[in-house]
């Protein structure tokens, strides 16, 4: 939401320098409802703790905002009514708001009013009340100090542009029957681990959780609009459950990467406060327990905590910067809680000038932009300083020059060890490349390959395939596309035969002729294979698959309508469509240093891309111009090894 944050940069906290209070601030903030915040302020002189509750509230409350205007109530009724439609998919209800949204009202991101400009005392009581009614009361609270009941359940919101509409009361209705009635036990009963489980999966009974990651309307976040959730990304889902969670007195924070290590988008996630066994994350919002594994393969640059409370390192930031990238004001760097952080000092290029004495550090995204912002440093000594950086990450220091963004190092590894690694480039010497993907492959995709070890591709004169002719054996982990067989004579049945303990595995298969044409027949498969099933090995989709219930005897082939010799076949194995791909544009780039320099686009003809005088030393990337965005730098290490980064 970039105009919320350029609300908030270009409204306030430009006199955190000055000696007012952040109490004074706010309350001069708030102008013309001074008095509202005023009226919460005396309401509570006579509970130090609750005044120092609504004191918490009211001096963060000028960086937090709400729509402004009816035009948002007009979206939420239409919204309201979609949602209370069961007999439509989520897809219609996605398309029917996002259409809206788009063509009658694109602009409510642009109308937005501070949280201290229109919060009313009546519910900013009735808030706080709440607040401390289920943490003194529910066994489940009990074990969290003031400052923790701060950030975890006092908030009158969970995210930004949620409306002020006594969302505790409809969502603790909406799902803690089964919290009422629960079992009596010595050993879980009111604990936190217990209670967070049992709302969670009484969300999942009563709400129709389809993730879509693609662009969509304005956020759900009304409490009628959040408990009928039709779909949603991982951040609905997490502001559902965290809202939920809050409402019955379960303390919960929302933490967040801005992307992973090595991929293009990021992640949003719950963290329940325990008694015992301190913050726990659950890994998928409300489709995973909190405390189980947490992405043990993942790599985080960076993992920040929303908060409530302004932080004053932004604050300062945004006063002294040139640039004032629209950083988030209200969060805090906990990426040493998920993974191991280094302090560093990157060398940078000499003939650098920059505008501010920031630096920012980004790492590859590959698809809207090239390298994104994680966080900012401050040059010191010639030296771009940053701190808890998460490791086994390839990064880049940049700059901003007074008038655009600008590398100012070489990219680098900060490793493991905590050892940084420059990404020298030098084209001095060149070689040739033979590319096979665009992206690592994730284990799945490395044991699909395996499952094709030792398939055959045969041909017989009868649908039996008695007496059938061995013609192809697979014996590599990678198939040439398309691949060249020897076969003895033309045949009418072909088939992709899998190896013993095989489900078949196979995305998409085909038989050529000499002239590479293809032979087109009736598919046949086992008496495993479906009529659906068979037909996914020949729908030009890799990413639908050839694969029965049986682990004996799978095969899948075609009757062609007269005996035909083969001099080709394609085998596409499962996989998650990153391969180089027949008839797909590709584009080789290397990094020299300042920029991506591109090698040319080629059409593959074959599933390997072959380049000439490509550099020998330097930082690649293969991009698909035609599908797809999952694409990844790489470097090539002793012994041509692919190093993706």
């Amino acid at each position: 939401m970039k105009h919320f944050f350029s609300f908030i940069l270009a409204t306030i906290f430009l006199a955190a320098c000055t000696t007012q209070s952040p109490l004074e601030y706010a309350l001069d903030f708030a102008g013309a409802n001074r008095a509202e915040l005023e009226s919460v302020l005396d309401h509570y002189k006579g509970d130090p703790e609750k005044l120092a509750a609504a004191t918490f509230l009211i001096e963060n409350m000028p960086a937090h905002v709400s729509y402004n205007g009816d035009e948002i109530n007009k979206y939420y009724e239409i919204a309201h009514n979609l949602l209370y439609q069961k007999d439509l998919s989520h897809i219609v209800i996605r398309d029917s708001l996002l259409s809206i949204r788009r063509n009658y009202l694109p602009n409510l991101d642009r109308n937005l009013i501070s949280d201290a400009k229109i919060m009313k005392a009546d519910y900013l009581i009735y808030s706080i009340d709440h607040a401390f009614k289920v943490w003194k009361e529910s066994e489940w609270a009990e074990h969290i100090d003031f400052d923790e009941f701060c950030e975890t359940l006092l908030p009158y919101k969970v995210a930004e542009c949620q409306p002020f509409d006594y969302w505790r009361d409809t969502l603790s209705e909406a799902f803690s029957g089964s919290l009422r009635t629960q079992l009596y036990d010595d050993e879980e009963c009111n604990t936190t681990y217990r209670t967070v489980d049992i709302v969670r999966n009484e969300i999942l009974r009563e709400v129709r959780c389809n993730g879509e990651y693609i662009d969509a309307g304005y956020p759900l976040l009304t409490a009628t609009a959040m408990k009928n959730i039709a779909y949603g990304r991982c951040a609905d889902y997490v502001n559902l459950a965290t809202a939920t969670y809050r409402s019955v007195g379960i303390p919960t924070y929302i933490d967040a990467t801005p992307y992973y290590g090595r991929f293009r988008a990021g992640h949003t996630w719950d963290v329940v406060v325990f008694g015992n066994g301190g913050d726990m994350a659950s890994e998928w919002c409300l489709g995973t327990e909190h405390g189980k594994r947490f992405f043990p393969a993942q790599r985080f640059p960076k993992v920040y905590r929303s908060t409530y409370a302004i932080s004053r390192d932004r604050v300062r930031y945004r006063n002294e910067s040139a640039l004032k990238y629209p950083f988030d004001y209200c969060q805090k760097d906990i990426t040493s809680q998920y993974t191991k952080t280094s302090d560093i000092e990157i060398t940078t290029y000499q003939d650098i000038n920059l505008a501010e004495k920031y630096c920012y550090i980004s790492i590859f995204n590959g698809h809207n932009e090239e390298w994104s912002f994680v966080d900012y440093g401050e040059m010191k000594d010639g030296k771009a300083c940053f701190k808890n950086i998460g490791r086994n990450i390839l990064y880049l220091a940049q700059g901003f020059d007074g008038r655009k963004i600008i590398p100012i190092s070489d990219p680098f590894i900060l490793h493991q060890n905590g050892e940084v690694e420059y990404i020298k480039f030098d084209g001095a010497e060149t070689r040739t490349l033979d590319i096979r993907r665009k992206y690592f492959q994730n284990r799945n995709v490395a044991e699909m390959r395996q499952r094709l070890y030792g398939g055959r591709i045969q041909g017989a004169d009868n649908p039996n395939f008695t007496n059938a002719e061995d013609i192809f054996v697979i014996n590599d982990v990678y198939v040439d596309d398309p691949q060249p067989v020897t076969c003895s004579k033309a045949f009418t049945y072909y088939r992709y035969l899998s190896p013993d303990g095989s489900c078949g595995s196979i995305a998409e298969l085909a038989f050529y002729d000499a002239d590479t044409t293809r032979i087109e027949g009736t598919p046949i498969a086992c008496k495993y294979a479906t009529p659906d099933i068979i037909a996914k090995a020949f729908d030009d989709d890799y990413l639908t698959n050839f694969e029965t219930d049986s682990t004996d005897g799978n095969w899948v082939g075609i009757k062609a309508a007269k005996p035909q010799k083969i001099s080709f076949v394609r085998i596409i194995p499962r996989s998650d469509d990153n391969d180089i791909r027949v008839g797909d544009t590709y584009e080789l780039l290397y990094y020299n240093g300042k920029e991506w320099v591109s090698m040319g686009k080629k059409v593959a003809n074959t599933n390997v891309l072959h380049y000439d005088n490509v550099p020998s030393k330097a930082l690649y990337w293969v991009k698909d111009h035609r599908r797809g965005w999952d694409e990844r730098p790489f470097l090539l290490r002793e012994g041509d090894k692919v190093e993706w980064r």
